[in-house]
């Protein structure tokens, strides 16, 4: 049983970066199969449709933020720190963002397109980085601005994530990463002027 879900993972592993790098509609079964090496026999026995991979996908990228906010979390101790991890993300991913956009906004459009069933859920990662954010603006003491703080802050990196891709511009990426965290700075030092 443990190679069963060994090869489900790789399956689903192998879909989410096909999806990410050529799009959900033009990624067919024989595309996926073709990149963990199996017939599309064994390909059945774990997926019968590619809706069902879709889920897996989205669950799995689901997981995978949840816990990549959880180790934000556990590495940094101030909100401003964590904050800031966010905004390094795009830095972080900045050759594939500029191949192939944000994977979350890329999904999210592409599903939003076709009508997918499976778009509400796949704008689930984006709710889990808005609550995520607003808790750490809530955490520097603004409350009553933190979730459009949060929002703006999601905006502007999908809006650096789409230009980049537009432009082909590391450069870009790095100078808005700069002005989002003296941005940052300004929010948190407003906010301690009038504490």
């Amino acid at each position: 049983m443990a190679h069963d879900k060994t090869t489900r993972e790789h399956i689903v592993e192998a879909a989410d970066r096909l999806f990410y790098r050529q799009g959900y509609a033009p990624t067919s079964f024989a595309h996926i199969a073709g990149a963990v090496q199996l017939s599309r026999g064994n390909f059945y026995h774990h997926f019968k449709t590619k809706d069902e991979i879709l889920d897996a996908v989205i669950g799995a990228r689901l997981a995978d933020t949840q816990n990549l906010l959880e180790r934000w979390e556990s590495e940094a101790v101030q909100p401003a720190e964590r904050i800031r991890k966010f905004i390094h993300m795009l830095l972080a991913n900045k050759a594939d963002i500029r191949r192939y956009g944000c994977p979350v906004g890329t999904l999210c459009n592409e599903l939003a397109k076709l009508g997918h069933a499976a778009q509400p859920e796949a704008a689930m990662l984006f709710t889990l980085f808005r609550d995520w954010l607003r808790r750490q603006f809530t955490q520097l003491g603004r409350g009553a601005d933190a979730d459009a703080l949060a929002m703006h802050l999601l905006a502007r990196s999908q809006g650096v994530a789409t230009l980049a891709t537009a432009f082909q511009d590391d450069k870009l990426i790095r100078h808005e990463v700069k002005l989002m965290c003296d941005w940052l700075d300004a929010c948190t030092a407003s906010r301690a002027a009038h504490a």
